[in-house]
């Protein structure tokens, strides 16, 4: 859990210390800080599901210790029969643990324009797309949210990654972000539905659209 790269839309962020102000741990005495939690890795997982792990922090940041992930990635091998979501703006970092990943994953990044507007100490976008693409995977996941407007060439990123399930929605939470006029995401959509796995989420007009 936690994440360092401090985006301005972060939910996970409010909603941790939300859960820290009810004594929750390990938030009440970590906050949003990375950590790992040991007990939840000898959780019982539910057979034949598909597991988003860390949806509250990102475990590919460069900050994240190499044994945190390699135990992870242990309790994923053991575990065939469900199927593991990874979710990160680091995934370049994929690429240290290729000969550690067992078929069950599905190694996603959150990619939400092609531009870069400094909303985040993550990667910039085009660092996230270079990684992906070189990348050599069979299952991969680009997530498309909260979508932020972006030029033409941002289609062809898509293509060029080859992900086998793209999500795609707006932001949630009212964070007045540079989003793109719906009319162009339907364009995006369109052209994304014919080549992958499209997982529309939430999709609307743009706050700043009549």
């Amino acid at each position: 859990m936690g994440c360092l790269h401090n985006c301005s839309y972060c939910w996970s962020r409010r909603y941790a210390a939300r859960l820290a102000s009810r004594g929750i741990e390990p938030y009440k005495s970590r906050g949003f800080s990375p950590t790992l939690v040991p007990e939840r890795l000898r959780q019982r997982l539910p057979e034949g599901k598909f597991i988003f792990v860390s949806d509250m922090g990102d475990m590919w940041g460069a900050w994240i210790p190499t044994e945190w992930i390699e135990s992870v990635l242990r309790i994923v091998r053991s575990k065939p029969r469900s199927r593991f979501l990874f979710l990160t703006k680091n995934p370049a970092r994929y690429l240290e643990f290729i000969d550690k990943f067992s078929d069950n994953v599905v190694l996603g990044a959150t990619i939400e324009t092609n531009r870069d507007y400094g909303l985040s100490r993550a990667p910039r976008p085009r660092e996230r797309y270079e990684a992906m693409v070189k990348l050599s995977w069979r299952w991969k996941a680009v997530v498309i949210e909260p979508i932020l407007d972006f030029d033409e060439e941002f289609i062809d990123w898509i293509y060029d990654i080859k992900p086998c399930m793209v999500y795609v929605g707006y932001d949630n939470y009212g964070n007045r972000l540079p989003e793109p006029k719906l009319s162009k995401t339907k364009i995006l959509l369109d052209a994304l539905a014919n080549i992958t796995d499209l997982r529309p989420k939430t999709i609307r007009k743009a706050w700043h659209e009549s």
